[in-house]
């Protein structure tokens, strides 16, 4: 069965009498990103890694008490097999709403653009939720990757709507920066927006003009 994002992102495990609430919050996806990588996190899954898979239910818990007592009741002597096929397809999908679901407004991409370390991607949507949006750091932290690309996304369509931002008819015709593009997309962006635009925008609205 293909794998559907839920409206509101967050995965719960029941196993036994005990369960866990997880969300992919930016917080949980940059730490396990910067300990394991993408591509650990989902081998831990195959190779049966109770340490890497505690890891991330500690990491991702909405109560960290309750992972807690999820997982002390798992290591309590008895068999770990159940309980790893009981995770391992929720956190597969937790795993992969780290990353931004695509806007399904944005144009595809040309793969031609340099590849964007993830750790500046979910920087870059920090200082989005930050700074463009207004949101405390707290906020920020505690939403999903995604939450702030489709937030940033509708932000920019009023800024567009309200004629405070224009996206230009000829604006494909520019070359574009790759590695910019890159950075769009990783960030749930139309590759091709003018983020030069944007800052210029931004230098108009602090001086008060």
């Amino acid at each position: 069965m293909t794998f559907k994002r839920p409206a509101y992102e967050e995965v719960r495990i029941a196993h036994g009498e005990s369960t866990v609430t997880l969300r992919p919050t930016l917080r949980a996806a940059a730490t396990l990103e910067a300990r394991h990588g993408f591509p650990a996190l989902f081998r831990a899954l195959d190779d049966l890694s109770f340490t890497i898979i505690s890891d991330i239910i500690l990491t991702a818990a909405d109560c960290l008490d309750d992972a807690a007592a999820f997982l002390r009741s798992e290591a309590a002597g008895r068999p770990l097999f159940p309980f790893f096929m009981a995770v391992r397809q929720p956190l597969g999908e937790l795993i992969s709403m780290f990353m931004p679901a695509p806007d399904p407004k944005a144009k595809p991409s040309t793969g031609s653009g340099k590849a964007l370390p993830w750790a500046d991607a979910y920087a870059d949507l920090y200082s989005a939720a930050t700074g463009w949006l207004g949101w405390t750091p707290e906020t920020a932290w505690s939403s999903t990757p995604t939450e702030i690309a489709r937030a940033m996304s509708a932000h920019f369509d009023r800024l567009v709507a309200t004629g405070i931002l224009q996206r230009s008819d000829t604006q494909e015709a520019k070359a574009s920066d790759p590695e910019q593009a890159a950075r769009n997309v990783a960030a749930g962006l139309d590759p091709e927006f003018d983020r030069a635009g944007l800052q210029a925008l931004k230098m108009k609205i602090a001086s008060g003009s």
